[in-house]
């Protein structure tokens, strides 16, 4: 393109001048030496400037020459505009939101925009623009003050937006959102959005982390979405992968280094954080997170597989992340809440940064969820087999992790560090999760093998836990439609690969029978929920069981005594053991004292009241039992009150796997 060209010698100004300093005045000066934040290398993909213009930047380091080519009925081709770190880019007035567009990189190849924030016609298709300052086809309520939640006031509730409603749209789960602020739940936790292959899709496979998969109802759809939890006092909470991209429609290294030369991931490559030109990748993932934020008002993150990113530089990628929502949230003056998944039991991941830490808020905590699983169905097949059950379930209450550092036999190795001084708030518990359920091989849910009052001990476990609750949809009432692993790939050798690998994922386990087809559309079809039954229609007692997950709610939120500790060793959440599969939680706050029974077995058990309380303390109310005909069980022998100093000879008998919770004034 020659240099004459007015439209290019002004980009060329004001994209030059745009730049941080670094970036204009790379070798002038005396570069600081000390960390300051990650670089800022600039707006990445099609962002709108207002009257119909937009800049279009693209990071290609491997291509000398980068055309935009826009097309539909006014195609165009134009050569953009490169600066010395690879970055081409060029402003245009007259696009239209909707239009399409590819780039073409050195005459050759025709290729998507790798930060995309639109591709309604697949991951092989052209991208398109989307102004977001003023979207179209969008009924927004008026934007209302919202200040977000505290992070010991957060009780998630996952879900997978294609499986949640019969719509199987964002527009599905705005409907059933009064369902969710009745229940008491606080956050609505949404797995992977990022656009992935066909309509049927966990997330994990997706390719374009800037587009809002167009199958849920695109980025317009999320807009609705957010606001109307918002609207609800609900906080919107997004999964997030940065440990690999899929696998089908991955073009990412077409334009750059954006993957390691060095490892892998167990599913794909690894991306690049920590060798050359990492700098620019992870500014790629960073201008992610700031689009969910800024767009969409995202209120946190829930980061997947933090353990797969492979990342051995002095300040890692993670800490950026954290560094970034730390501005973020001074810019916009309300939460950005960081979780992790990660197998690792490490405490670095929550420790501040001025700790040497990762600075993230919370992370989940697989040993809390694997410790129950034991004690409830006695399961100890594959990574099962390293927890005890009820033993376990008492560490991971009273200490967080399991594992602080011993040897986890499934893992041959040893496993974690110590975190019984980690706040309450940096562990995220949940009897059931989207991996838990979804990678069993029939994708089996507690509440097709539990029974009822089962299943209310194990609320009460994770409700009631000195930690941050999370509910995997459905649990809530019981359901019992499987939520299995689905896919729809259109590559022949990616769906056999696929369905072979599932199948050895599950041969530790032992378990017998066919595998489901993930690429057959009703093993998707078959993952739907049932749904909560309507009033006096409810014969297997779903609305109880929903009732007693709302009153659990209703008691954490308001009982001081239940409140989150300061240190998971805080003598004021004490977790004991006074007889067989029986857990006593002993909790205190504000001149009360909370005691949690439960009875892990399928025989009776006894405890003597004081050991409960204490021999000084005032009078005694049952607050909450399981086995009350409220909540559709049999009925209970703990009274309703106790006399106070009087329970020294008082001993409470549990049914089979009842709990009881009990407060008491202290003295």
């Amino acid at each position: 393109m020659p240099a004459s060209d007015p439209i290019l010698e002004q980009l060329r100004k004001e994209v030059l001048l745009d730049q941080p300093a670094d970036i204009r005045e790379k070798d002038s000066g005396t570069p600081s030496r000390t960390f300051s934040g990650p670089r800022d290398l600039g707006s990445l993909g099609a962002v709108p400037q207002g009257e119909g213009k937009f800049l279009f930047r693209v990071w290609a380091p491997f291509a000398r020459r980068v055309e935009l080519c826009l097309e539909g009925p006014d195609r165009k081709t134009v050569e953009m505009e490169v600066d010395a770190q690879g970055y081409h880019a060029i402003r245009l007035s007259g696009v239209p939101t909707g239009t399409p567009y590819r780039f073409r990189l050195d005459g050759t190849v025709l290729r998507p925009d790798p930060a995309s924030r639109w591709q309604p016609d697949g991951v092989h298709a052209p991208s398109r623009t989307w102004d977001w300052t003023s979207p179209i086809g969008v009924s927004l309520p008026e934007r209302s003050v919202w200040s977000g939640h505290a992070l010991r006031d957060l009780i998630f509730y996952e879900l997978h937006v294609g499986t949640f409603s019969e719509e199987g749209s964002f527009d599905g789960v705005l409907d059933r959102l009064a369902d969710l602020s009745d229940l008491g739940i606080t956050a609505v936790e949404l797995m992977p959005l990022g656009q992935y292959p066909g309509d049927r899709n966990w997330g994990y496979d997706g390719v374009y982390p800037f587009a809002v998969q167009h199958s849920y109802g695109g980025p317009e759809g999320l807009l609705r979405l957010v606001r109307g939890c918002h609207d609800r006092g609900l906080s919107v909470f997004l999964d997030v992968v940065c440990n690999h991209l899929g696998p089908e429609g991955n073009y990412l290294s077409c334009f750059g280094p954006y993957f390691s030369h060095t490892t892998r991931t167990p599913w794909g490559d690894a991306l690049n954080f920590d060798e050359s030109e990492s700098d620019h990748v992870r500014h790629y993932f960073l201008e992610n997170i700031r689009y969910w934020t800024d767009v969409f008002g995202i209120d946190g993150f829930r980061f997947d597989a933090v353990h797969a990113i492979r990342d051995q530089s002095a300040h890692p990628f993670l800490s950026d992340v954290a560094w970034i929502a730390g501005e973020i949230e001074k810019q916009r003056g309300r939460p950005v809440h960081l979780v992790a998944e990660s197998n690792l039991n490490d405490r670095r991941t929550v420790l501040p940064q001025e700790k040497n830490g990762i600075g993230f808020h919370s992370q989940w905590n697989d040993d809390f969820h694997h410790a129950l699983h034991v004690a409830l169905t006695g399961e100890q097949s594959g990574y099962y087999a390293d927890f005890s059950g009820v033993s376990d379930l008492r560490e991971a209450l009273a200490r967080g992790f399991v594992y602080r550092g011993s040897y986890a036999p499934s893992f041959g190795h040893r496993r974690g560090s110590p975190s019984e001084d980690l706040p309450g708030a940096s562990f995220v518990v949940f009897a059931q999760n989207h991996d838990q359920v979804g990678n069993r091989m029939s994708g089996d849910r507690l509440g097709a093998s539990l029974s009822s009052v089962q299943l209310r001990l194990a609320a009460a476990l994770v409700i009631l836990s000195p930690c941050l609750p999370l509910l995997f949809m459905g649990e809530e009432y019981g359901e019992t439609n499987p939520f299995l692993y689905f896919t729809s790939h259109g590559d022949p050798d990616l769906i056999r690969s696929v369905r072979e690998g599932r199948k050895g994922e599950f041969e530790g386990f032992g378990w017998s029978g066919e595998v489901p087809d993930p690429q057959d559309p009703q093993t998707f079809l078959r993952s739907r929920l049932s749904g909560l039954p309507p009033e006096g229609r409810d014969p297997e007692g779903r609305r109880d069981l929903f009732a007693f997950y709302r009153r659990l709610i209703e008691l954490r939120k308001t009982l001081p005594a239940l409140s989150l500790p300061g240190r998971m060793d805080d003598p004021g959440n004490r977790v004991s053991e006074p007889a067989d599969n029986l857990l006593v939680l002993r909790r205190s706050g504000d001149g009360k004292s909370a005691g949690i029974l439960l009875n892990l077995s399928g025989m009776p058990r006894r405890c003597p009241a004081s050991f409960v309380f204490g021999r000084g303390v005032g009078r005694i109310v049952k607050e909450l039992d399981s086995c009350d005909a409220e909540w559709g069980g049999g009925g209970s022998s703990v009274p309703d009150v106790f006399p106070g100093w009087g329970i020294a000879e008082e001993w409470i008998g549990l049914n089979p796997f009842q709990m009881v919770l009990l407060t008491g004034s202290d003295k």
